[in-house]
């Protein structure tokens, strides 16, 4: 059977390589997948990742623009809150399947759920597909070039790891040995009605 990581990276890398086809944070994203099927979330979730990944280096020229700066900020924002209202949706997939499982008796809870396991596995994909750049570089030391080799050896461990702690995870919630809660994130600086500085203004 099919675990969940086997399903997930793919879609990840190819939403990876899609947006690298034009590098350009304001490209659309033409989700190839059907519309509310996991995998059109998954596309659109790594597509997220992957516009603000460049968004965050492009913050941080020394040489931008102040108000350019603070244009990006803004978008750095809506992107937070845009990639945790996907997760909770992810969530809602996995709460969904699972919701008629009959939990154990002395079942545990996981220190995260699902779904921020999969955001943790979108980012990394992102970082093996940057730090492989990296590993290409022609102008750069051959010592840099060694220094990236390593690193992405540790994040490809890393995204195996990650893998198979996930597909354990849901293996030991779809067996009733953990059970789901899903907390929905109350980003307070968003919400005009909690932040002091938005609600100080009226």
């Amino acid at each position: 059977m099919e675990k969940f990581s086997e399903k997930c990276c793919p879609v990840f890398e190819r939403a990876t390589n899609d947006y690298h086809m034009t590098n350009n944070v304001d490209t659309p994203v033409r989700n190839p997948y059907g519309e509310e099927s996991i995998a059109f979330y998954l596309y659109f979730k790594n597509w997220i990742d992957a516009v603000q990944w460049h968004l965050e280096d492009l913050i941080r020229d020394p040489e931008i623009n102040p108000e350019k700066a603070l244009e990006i900020k803004r978008r750095i924002d809506k992107s937070n809150q845009d990639r945790t209202d996907l997760v909770e949706r992810i969530d809602s997939y996995f709460f969904d399947i699972y919701k008629d499982v009959k939990v154990l008796p002395n079942a545990g809870i996981n220190t995260e759920s699902p779904a921020w396991a999969v955001d943790r596995l979108s980012i990394l994909v992102l970082k093996i597909y940057h730090m492989q750049e990296e590993t290409r570089r022609t102008k750069v030391t051959v010592e840099h070039i060694e220094a990236c080799k390593k690193k992405l050896s540790v994040l490809l461990e890393q995204k195996k790891d990650l893998s198979l702690a996930l597909d354990q995870l849901l293996d030991d919630i779809r067996d009733g040995r953990k059970y789901m809660k899903v907390y929905k994130q109350m980003k307070m600086y968003n919400d005009p009605s909690l932040n002091p500085v938005l609600y100080g203004k009226k």
